[in-house]
């Protein structure tokens, strides 16, 4: 049995505060939380996860024309073995390629966000990752009213906060490897609010409780939403981001690809994050007494993190 309960989005249509209370029970327990019966199409993941297939399988060549080193990762493809979690010394074992938020040429966030990068060379390319993306985005704004109810704010305290967020989709390939270790990315936490992620093929994702590792065992279909740095520090830990990290557990090939696609996401960029005060009593005094910017936070990570 899968450490990580799995709930069905089908209860945030029939009764809101159940949900909402099954999935902050979950995240508060584990900070992960499976969810099926969700509506991402399964087909516009399998033709993403094909589209990206095709590029990483280019020439290394062919998808250096895509790195922007002074991006940061944000937008494009990284190269294998760039990014680093946060006080690692090995960079992961992965490569991957990295979509935002389309803004217009006026909006008052273009100073936070780069544009997009899509590949010409690919047939749909384009079309198909925006679709994903804006999928994922209205998928995860709803889980935001669902944390709010836990939260006992209003189902819409978020959406003035994360309606132009700085939200990423990320696709992510592990290459085949030959070394000892079975860590293809490193132990961390996420930045952002939340994470959902699909598409992960094969077996691999652990997280840590208690000291322990556990494997995180759903099935492809499903999403998994987890608790990320700035979710955790606005509830002062009540929701805990959870460390995990990408094995190669014993008994699957290290000599065959992994891929899995994350959506991040992110707040405005200008949302300025102070504890909730709900969440602060004599028994969990305020761990963050300072807010920070939202766009400061994920600056001082990346950086941590080898990406800028």
């Amino acid at each position: 049995m899968s450490i990580v309960e799995t709930i069905s989005f089908k209860a945030w249509l029939e009764d809101p505060q159940e949900f909402a209370r099954k999935l902050g029970e979950n995240h508060k327990k584990t900070g992960f939380c499976g969810i099926n019966d969700h509506p991402i199409p399964e087909s516009l993941v399998n033709k993403s996860l094909e589209i990206f297939s095709e590029f990483f399988e280019r020439s290394e060549e062919f998808k250096m024309q895509y790195f922007k080193k002074d991006l940061g990762g944000a937008r494009g493809y990284t190269p294998y073995k760039i990014e680093t979690p946060k006080g690692g010394k090995h960079a992961d074992l992965k490569e991957f390629w990295q979509v935002g938020r389309n803004l217009n040429e006026d909006h008052p966030y273009r100073q936070y966000m780069f544009n997009n990068v899509h590949v010409s060379e690919i047939e749909d390319f384009k079309r198909t990752v925006n679709e994903l993306y804006k999928a994922f985005d209205e998928f995860g704004k709803e889980l935001m009213k669902a944390i709010a109810i836990y939260l006992d704010l209003d189902k819409q305290y978020f959406n003035s906060h994360i309606n132009d967020g700085n939200s990423v989709l990320r696709a992510i390939h592990y290459p085949p490897y030959e070394i000892e270790s079975g860590e293809r990315s490193g132990a961390h936490g996420d930045i952002n609010l939340i994470t959902l992620l699909i598409g992960g093929n094969k077996p691999g994702l652990e997280i840590c409780i208690d000291e322990e590792w556990h494997p995180v065992e759903t099935p492809q279909s499903t999403v998994v939403c987890n608790v990320g740095d700035m979710l955790e520090r606005f509830t002062n830990h009540r929701l805990p981001s959870v460390i995990h990290r990408v094995n190669t557990p014993s008994d699957v090939s290290k000599n065959s690809s992994r891929f899995s696609i994350p959506f991040f996401l992110h707040p405005n960029p200008d949302w300025f994050i102070q504890t909730l005060g709900s969440c602060v009593d004599d028994d969990h005094p305020n761990k963050y007494p300072e807010g920070i910017m939202a766009d400061d936070f994920l600056q001082q990570r990346l950086y941590e993190i080898k990406l800028l």
